[in-house]
């Protein structure tokens, strides 16, 4: 959307309106106007009045964000801005998102210097809670390209303002230095910035990716925000060091305050640090406009959000012994105010806005609903059709993009209602009906002005809501996790223990050389730039290293080399069928499909629209498609299969989706039909919630090709079930069916494509989509309001249970609570009642009878209970935003994709969520079920279900590919090493080339390293040389050079000479050159080389170079000698530089 709202013309025609006129002029006033027409009526206002700000007060933060989104469209994009919330409990031990203080922080800095936007939205959380008094005095930092700057000093400037000093930048509020070059990412960018300086000048100013570090565009200037809302200033730390005499109870957080430092949950004891009190609206100065709108509903919802945080302090009190005297629990100061404070010391007007008028003469904006399309859409149509051939009337259509706005249009004139589809992004104000792309949320009919505003929801019913994505931290990278004390595996000598890296001078050459311990005292120094020789070791448990040169590892390499070939002989026979057999290829690009993108109700994450893209070409080519999905729960992974799905259909293919339960066939069955609704597509679902008569009717109506998409559990894969003409089969969590279920789902398989969905696949899968024997699309990327869920891993403690619960229903949300055995699952429930008797309870298991079942995730559904207890049945796929709190009693029991699975059906909104995984106090943990709740506790970075897929593998092998026996060879030979294995058997039988990555050793008594002062962070020195051992192209030494320069800044003489060495290897890969190294001093010998006539006569040439003192060919041996003259810096670029002229580039 451009700048310029798509609608800013039309709120000027308020002007005319007689109540609005009437309201200008008084400071205190009330008026009614309908809900539809608030956004529209706002914009009049806004455009109209002198006052500015504009504060509008909303009860909750969904309405906040609806109302802004609307009034962006009625205005401009930059006129209007949120005021959030903290998304934490008061007390809690997290810190609010440091996005959500920036933007807070940046918008009392806009006010405070006269700078605010024309609107701001607050939702009356916000307006409640308490403004650290030091943000009024807070000044961002500003940078302009050429400004003078300091760098020790930026970097004080940037602590001081909450900002954390890290190795490298991955999340907003940090910060790193190397060398002259500054990144850091502020809470309001979109991107994190890099300042390179040039002395004390700033010579350069870009935005750069998270995922590779490279910068991505050349920026002017930078205002970077704080990144925290309250910091240790000296007054805080005064203040702290009193509260430890006169509140010992807290000794230990005001301690940490008092000596200066940063931590989580800090913000929470705002209101004991700070005497004066502040909120919104004493900031505001007296031109600005207060408006209340529902002031009823606000007076309540604030009335709420006091009265929980007092319960909750009463209850802390306790816990913590912060005691009156009299043993009475203390009153704690409160962080946010009660209603009737909230405008006690503002200085602007304030209006209230009504629904209804509460007398005849109170000034109410006229407008009038839409008729519902519920039931028949002929009155809707009827009155379109009125209002559009009535004279000077403005009849204005809002659609979500410009494809619904085509449809709509068709539609419209498919019932005789002639409208013009307006193109352009700007509606021009003109009497007549238009269709214009405005994805606003409510519609109204205005007749004082003339005016009627249909939207896209009121004649579908469907709305949409608006995300981005987030930059995404720790992209799976080879040596991202390589530690001290890890475990490798090298190419020739076996499994080692990974030491570090030691700077050595060794023969005359200076360089880093990774230091392996293998079994006994046995120790090799690995030059780094032969890097490639080993992997990260993946496999079963701790493994037992290997002898450095003995047979034992190649014996065990040739043991599974033999075990891989059967394997690869089974999957060729599987690949080659499927590539052999002719798929149906399914147009891509297709009116209807553009038309379902644009209905997303989300924005969509780039690794789906990346993912979407590849499944769509896979469906287009002529072969059968096989793809695994792998996002974590939450990603978007639905979203995939819904557009492949829809592919097909438009083809006159039918559908079937498989998943692995029944709750989960009927939320699919639900989504489906709403995503498709607009389009003619028939959606079924065959599972036990049908009674036998119904399920043989579905089924005679497949049989028959009148279903279109068939969802269902394994009931799908009875021998009764047949397609009258299936095209694309989707299996959803997948790693939920076992080997028998999948050789049943082969018969399938053949000839139509095949997707399958998973956040943590089962072992097997991933093997095979990891060796490239099925194509593997991974989802990175969290939807933006996504938080990482807090998990707690401990012995079972009732009270934690209990004030879990409680602090769930304070924040009105819901919880699930997991207890995996049938037989006491009523007893545990009474026992939850006991312990919160406040709480409503519900009982859902699998071996109740379907309707009861479906009745009570129903009623959970409708918010009708507060707590469900119920076995693992929920972990498959049940999508519920309001339950962000997740206790399981029994977590030892559980298998690791199962916990992540059970995780991640809680945090589905904007809310932060928990995670209690309990064990019995009483028990033992077998080393494994220690193992699994440790990662599941470690991982707890959103996106981590593909690494937790991974190290299931390490815990329980992987088994063979095919068939259901788990194998021990890849604890034989790690996991990377096991792919590879795979890869180039599979390429073998095929007769493909296979792509070994040369050994090139080169070995030159020169130095050639990165410094520890110019690359820092280990981890991050060991990912350039793996880099650098890899090309095989001059280009990519090119790009190695753009991206240090770019990073780290000027290249130093030693890395520059590094980066000779990576010329000499692309050039050795080329010509096929195997080894270069120096001998008697100044000999340099290569090898293998053969060369024709005309490349001897040249090579003698050569040889009278000034750089050369002569030299030998052998061409028994194939191997040439060159006497250098000096031995330096520059032998790389020499050797390079004479190889290419040996044998030109064609």
């Amino acid at each position: 959307m451009s700048p310029e709202g798509a609608l800013s013309e039309l709120p000027r025609r308020l002007a005319t309106d007689q109540v609005l006129q009437h309201l200008l002029g008084k400071s205190n006033a009330q008026v009614a106007v309908a809900q539809a027409a608030r956004a529209f009526f706002l914009a009049g206002v806004t455009n109209l009045s002198e006052r500015s700000p504009i504060v509008a007060v909303t009860s909750t933060i969904n309405e906040a964000e609806m109302l802004a989104n609307d009034l962006r469209i009625w205005l401009t994009e930059d006129e209007v801005e949120t005021f959030p919330a903290w998304e934490t409990l008061p007390f809690e031990r997290v810190s609010p998102t440091t996005a959500t203080m920036g933007k807070r922080l940046e918008l009392i800095n806009k006010i405070q210097e006269g700078r605010a936007p024309k609107v701001i939205v607050s939702p009356i959380r916000a307006l409640l809670q308490r403004i650290n008094p030091e943000a009024r005095d807070i000044q961002p930092l500003k940078f302009e390209r050429g400004a003078e700057a300091d760098l020790s000093d930026l970097a004080d400037a940037l602590v001081l303002q909450g900002y954390r000093r890290e190795l490298q930048v991955e999340g907003r509020g940090e910060f790193s230095i190397r060398g002259g070059i500054l990144d850091v990412f502020p809470p309001t960018s979109a991107s994190p910035i890099r300042l390179d300086l040039w002395g004390d000048r700033i010579d350069r100013l870009s935005e750069f990716s998270i995922s590779d570090q490279r910068s991505t565009a050349e920026i002017q200037s930078i205002t970077i925000t704080p990144a925290r809302e309250l910091t240790p200033t000296t007054r805080v730390r005064q203040c702290a060091q009193e509260l430890m005499t006169t509140e010992p109870w807290g000794k230990e957080q005001w301690d940490r305050l008092a000596s200066g430092e940063f931590y989580d949950g800090m913000e929470s004891w705002l209101p004991w640090l700070v005497d004066e009190e502040v909120i919104l609206a004493d900031l505001l100065a007296p031109r600005s406009l207060i408006l209340l709108f529902d002031p009823k509903r606000l007076k309540d919802r604030a009335s709420e959000i006091v009265a929980e945080e007092q319960d909750l302090a009463q209850s802390l009190a306790t816990t913590w012994k912060a005691l009156e005297p009299g043993g009475e629990p203390r009153t704690f100061p409160g962080l946010h105010v009660p209603f009737e404070r909230a405008l006690k010391s503002c200085a602007s007007d304030v209006w209230t806005i009504t629904h209804t008028a509460s007398n005849p003469d109170e000034p109410s904006f006229e407008s009038q609903p839409w008729e519902t399309a519920a039931g028949g859409p002929d009155r809707l149509l009827d009155q379109i059709r009125d209002l559009s051939q009535r004279p000077d009337h403005r009849l204005l259509v809002a659609a979500d993009g410009h494809g619904s706005a085509q449809r709509m249009a068709d539609a419209l004139r498919a019932e005789n209602i002639d409208l013009t589809l307006n193109q352009s992004e700007r509606y021009e104000d003109s009497p007549g009906g238009q269709i214009v792309a405005a994805p606003l949320e409510h519609g109204f009919i205005a007749p004082t002005l003339s005016l009627a505003v249909l939207t896209e929801r009121d004649l579908t019913g469907r709305r949409r809501t608006h995300r981005v994505s987030r930059p995404k931290k720790n992209v799976q990278r080879h040596f991202e996790d390589l530690q001290a004390g890890d475990y490798v595996v090298h190419h020739h000598h076996g499994v080692a223990r990974y030491v570090g890296m030691e700077h050595r001078t060794l023969m005359g050459s200076e360089r880093d050389y990774l230091v392996l311990d293998f079994k006994g005292t046995d120790k090799l120094y690995l030059p780094s730039d032969q890097i490639e020789f080993i992997r990260p070791y993946i496999g079963g448990e701790t493994p037992s290293l290997s002898r450095m040169g003995g047979t034992e590892f190649a014996k065990q390499k040739q043991r599974v080399r033999s075990a891989v070939s059967e394997i690869a002989q089974e999957l060729v026979v599987l690949y080659q069928s499927r590539l052999q057999t002719a798929g149906h290829s399914f147009p891509a690009d297709t009116q209807w499909m553009k038309e379902l993108s644009e209905s997303f109700l989300f924005e969509e994450t780039p690794d789906q629209l990346t993912a979407i893209e590849e499944v769509l070409s896979d469906m287009e080519s002529p072969h059968p498609m096989d793809r695994l999905i792998c996002g974590d729960v939450g990603f978007g992974k639905t979203e995939v299969a819904m557009r492949a799905a829809f592919s097909a259909i438009a083809e006159g293919k039918q559908v079937a989706v498989l998943v692995p339960t029944t709750l989960l066939a009927q939320q699919h069955h639900q989504t489906f039909e709403e995503r498709f609704a607009g389009h003619p597509v028939r959606v079924a679902a065959l599972s036990r919630f049908l009674t036998p008569s119904q399920q043989r009717q579905v089924i005679a109506e497949t049989i028959a090709g009148e279903v279109d998409v068939l969802i269902g559990t394994h009931r799908l894969l009875s021998e009764d079930v047949t397609f009258k003409n299936l095209g694309l089969l989707i299996v959803d969590e997948e790693q939920r069916f076992g080997v028998t279920h999948k050789e049943s789902i082969k018969k399938f398989k053949t000839d139509i494509d095949v997707l399958t969905l998973s956040a943590t696949p089962i072992p097997r899968t991933l093997e095979m989509s990891l060796t490239g024997i099925r194509d593997l699309s991974l989802l990175h990327t969290p939807p933006a309001e996504r938080q990482p869920i807090l998990t707690h891993v401990g012995e079972y403690d009732e009270r934690a249970t209990a004030e879990a619960i409680r602090r769930e229903l304070l924040r009105e949300g819901q919880v699930f609570f997991v207890h995996n055995k049938v037989e006491d699952i009523t007893e545990v429930a009474a026992r939850l009642q006991e312990m919160v008797p406040e709480a409503r309870i519900g009982v859902a298991h699998g071996q109740m009878d379907e309707g009861s079942l479906e009745q009570v995730v129903i009623d959970f559904w409708e918010r009708s209970y507060d707590v469900l207890v119920c076995t693992t049945i929920i972990e498959s796929g049940i999508d519920m935003p309001s339950v962000n709190t997740l206790v399981v009693d029994r977590a030892d029991l559980m298998g690791l994709g199962q916990l992540h699975q059970l995780r991640g059906r809680v945090g589905r909104s904007e809310q932060r969520a928990y995670a209690y995984l309990f064990y019995p106090p009483t028990r033992a943990l077998t080393e494994k079920a220690f193992e699994r709740l440790r990662t599941i506790g470690e991982a707890t970075q959103l996106g981590s279900g593909f690494r937790i897929a991974m190290r299931d593998l390490e815990i329980r092998g992987a088994g063979n590919l095919l068939g259901g026996a788990q194998s021990g060879h890849i604890a034989a030979v790690g996991y990377d090493l096991y792919c590879e294995m795979v890869t180039e058997a599979v390429a073998e039988l095929k007769g493909d080339p296979i792509n070994r990555t040369p050994e090139v050793n080169i070995d030159l008594p020169i130095k050639a390293f990165l410094p520890n002062s110019y690359v820092e962070a280990e981890e991050q020195r060991l990912e350039a040389y793996r880099k650098l051992a890899a090309v095989s192209e001059l280009v990519e030494v090119a790009d190695i050079e753009a991206e240090w320069i770019d990073r780290y800044g000027p290249v130093p003489e030693v890395a520059q000479t590094l980066l000779h060495v990576g010329l000499l290897r692309a050039e050795c890969v080329s010509l096929g050159v195997e080894d270069i190294s120096v001998t008697n001093r100044n000999r340099v010998r290569v090898s293998p080389i053969e060369l024709t006539q005309s490349e001897q006569i040249r090579y003698q040439r050569l040889l009278n170079d000034e750089t050369f003192n002569g030299g030998t060919y052998k061409e028994e041996v194939a191997e040439l000698t060159i006497h250098v003259r000096e031995v330096g810096p520059k032998l790389p670029g020499d050797v390079f530089n004479f190889l290419r002229e040996l044998r030109p580039t064609k």
